[in-house]
């Protein structure tokens, strides 16, 4: 039987390996289907991690992590995990190959990937202009003009958040009102330097090899096409939790959670069920940051040898 189950092998889960090991727990797994180090893996440049005095690759942060972590005991299992269910205070975890393990306690660090908002070109520049993090690739276009697609609370936030940074915000949304909160909303129009483009439709994110070099957007009410020049744009337009694990026969889930699928958690990324952790962009309230995931996943596992102690 395993003392802890971690399902993700991205920041907050290597991260919750290293500490649970190292702090003394002997048989704990890690399932990630592919090599651990989670979606950073795949960002060309990050250089707002602490410590690192240069700019690094997604790749390049990670490669370290999983030998760290494994010097200490943590498992690696190459196995996607299907479902995780409760028999009397032991979890079972139901794995692809038909497997079934047994653990004492167990940690969801599946985290959550962008939705992508389905127009011309947005696969294509993905990573090339094209972004789902402000924070994390804002800094890159400091001066300069950017589009910022969605119309929710986070999409303002993160339109604020920008004109802090760039010259000007185009703020581009398919309706003439937001789904956020009115002050989210009073919040973003006090900014003067974010201009709304709204009741408009995108057609396609366009550029060359060098990456996104502008936009062009139809409008709802007289189908007039807008092309606005930018280097850059972020799309908002919600995020999909990665919480099928956790998701039982009914739909209903192996712990509580809120209206969009992620799990809720204590400051000690505790669930409602004794024995059951989220960390990382797979609980609520998450960053979205690599540094945040981390501690989490440091956080969770300094309780779970508590709880198992």
């Amino acid at each position: 039987m395993l003392d802890l189950a971690i399902i993700g092998g991205g920041p907050a889960g290597l991260t919750a390996g290293l500490y649970a090991t190292r702090g003394g727990l002997e048989n704990v797994t890690m399932f990630e289907m592919g090599l651990p180090g989670g979606q950073i893996t795949g960002s060309s440049e990050v250089e707002n991690y602490p410590g690192q005095k240069n700019v690094v690759t997604g790749m390049e942060l990670m490669e370290d992590w999983p030998v760290q972590a494994m010097k200490f005991g943590l498992k690696h299992e190459m196995n996607q995990v299907l479902n995780v269910s409760k028999d009397n205070n032991i979890f079972i975890i139901q794995t692809a190959d038909g497997h079934k393990q047994e653990a004492k306690a167990v940690l969801l660090a599946t985290g959550s990937v962008p939705r992508r908002a389905g127009f011309k070109g947005e696969n294509e520049f993905f990573g090339r202009g094209i972004s789902t993090c402000a924070t994390c690739d804002g800094f890159f276009y400091k001066g300069k003009e950017v589009v910022l697609i969605g119309g929710g609370d986070s999409a303002l936030e993160e339109a604020v958040y920008l004109a802090k940074i760039c010259s000007k915000v185009y703020l581009v949304h398919r309706r003439d009102s937001y789904k956020a909160a009115p002050s989210t909303i009073a919040h973003m129009k006090a900014c003067e330097n974010i201009e709304e483009v709204t009741n408009v439709d995108v057609e396609e994110v366009y550029g060359d090899n060098s990456g996104v070099t502008g936009l062009k957007v139809k409008s709802k009410i007289d189908d007039t096409i807008r092309d606005i020049k930018v280097p850059g744009v972020f799309v908002f337009v919600g995020r999909n939790v990665l919480n099928e694990p956790f998701k039982k026969e009914d739909g209903t889930f192996l712990c509580d959670t809120n209206e969009q699928g992620e799990m809720i958690v204590d400051l000690k990324m505790r669930t409602n069920i004794p024995g059951v952790y989220a960390a990382g962009d797979v609980r609520i309230d998450a960053a979205k940051q690599v540094v945040c995931a981390a501690a989490d996943g440091a956080t969770a596992a300094v309780d779970i040898i508590e709880y198992l102690g």
